[in-house]
């Protein structure tokens, strides 16, 4: 369902998007896009720096962990 609202954007900003885009699309369109585009962007950026935040917080253990395999290979 769509909703419909009301924005208000620089007159830069509508005359890049109509010289880009012309009459292939209409800005609605564009700017959903576009707006879609962004919110993924953050989601991912948030899921991102938790997963960060995870691994330097078990960081110490990993790296012993890797030590410890490491000291059981062989020079070949």
């Amino acid at each position: 369902m769509k909703i419909k609202t009301s924005i208000t954007l620089s007159e830069e900003l509508i005359r890049s998007i109509d010289e880009l885009f012309g009459k292939q699309k209409n800005r609605s369109e564009i700017i959903e896009h576009a707006l879609r585009n962004y919110i993924e962007k953050e989601i991912q950026q948030k899921r991102d720096l938790k997963d960060l935040e995870i691994l330097n917080k078990k960081s110490d253990k990993f790296n012993r962990e890797a030590e410890d395999v490491l000291y059981y290979q062989v020079d070949i």
